[in-house]
């Protein structure tokens, strides 16, 4: 091949790279542009449903939101009792959901990672996880409330369990197969049993994982309506007694938001402003979690 058919062909591939480098560029371009605004659509709506929440919420938030029980329509009152409500279905269903949970995914991560038993629990937890929180409300109306013929905030702590122990199991089962396998296997040269390998070692390893695990779990049933509805039901007065009807802010929430009464509908907005607040303040929690485990 002759020095000018060299230099042509150069020229050619040169010419045909820079082609190829300006489609790419555009189709870059057009990408970086849509991504952007997918975004800014997102963001926009979220800014938006904030800014909502908080200038109706912060405007009924007074002492007597968070003091005084539900009141009659257009009369003084507040939520504490739904506050209360909701604060000890949480508790439970967290104190309930949170131990099976990680104990589930040690099993899965730990001792059966490849099993039939294994790939079968994974699958139904896949499912809780996608399913509806509606159907978990009416199943545990089905087994408890319909049984026992009485909606109970025992009920609603069931059906808060039952969410969360699919988010913890995953959750738990992803951070321990994070961990280096070399740390099992230098606790167990050492002669370390199994149990105290993963109580000692990789479950101490991945704890901010888990306990973010745990927070997100508690911000998801926070919120969460539908189960209620068909369990704790509702009760307009300040109770402890879990084993009758029991009033939660979502449950709350929706009913008043729903009724034509002034003071109700600025109870509803308080109460959407202290669910968004404690939601806030677990997500911030696990994410300061996760920053200082990295």
């Amino acid at each position: 091949m002759s020095t000018a058919e060299r230099l042509l062909r150069a020229a050619a591939d040169s010419e045909q790279r820079e082609r190829m480098y300006r489609k790419r560029k555009r189709v870059n371009q057009v990408a970086l542009v849509l991504s952007l605004g997918a975004m800014a659509f997102g963001v926009f709506w979220l800014i938006w449903i904030l800014w909502e929440t908080v200038r109706l919420g912060f405007a009924g938030l007074t002492w007597a939101t968070v003091s005084q029980m539900t009141p009659p329509p257009n009369e003084a009152g507040g939520i504490l009792n739904a506050i209360w409500g909701s604060l000890l279905m949480v508790v439970l269903a967290t104190f309930v959901g949170t131990p099976i949970g990680i104990m589930a995914g040690i099993y899965l991560a730990e001792y059966d990672p490849k099993g039939w038993l294994g790939n079968t629990t994974r699958f139904v937890n896949d499912i809780l996880l996608s399913a509806p929180s509606i159907v978990i409300g009416l199943f545990v109306y089905a087994v408890v409330v319909a049984r026992y013929k009485q909606f109970s905030g025992w009920a609603g702590a069931i059906a808060l369990a039952l969410i969360v122990i699919p988010v913890v199991i995953r959750t738990t089962e992803n951070m321990l197969l994070l961990v280096p396998s070399a740390l099992r296997e230098a606790a167990y040269a050492l002669g370390a049993p199994k149990w105290k390998v993963i109580l000692k070692i990789t479950l101490r390893a991945s704890r901010a994982g888990v306990v973010t695990g745990i927070l997100l779990a508690v911000a998801r049933i926070s919120g969460e309506t539908a189960p209620l509805l068909f369990t704790a039901l509702n009760n307009q007065f300040f109770t402890s007694n879990m084993g009758e009807p029991m009033a939660s802010l979502p449950v709350t929430i929706f009913k008043f938001a729903m009724s034509p009464y002034e003071n109700w509908q600025q109870l509803a907005w308080a109460g959407v402003f202290i669910i968004t607040l404690a939601v806030l303040g677990l997500n911030i929690l696990a994410r300061l979690l996760t920053r200082s485990k990295l």
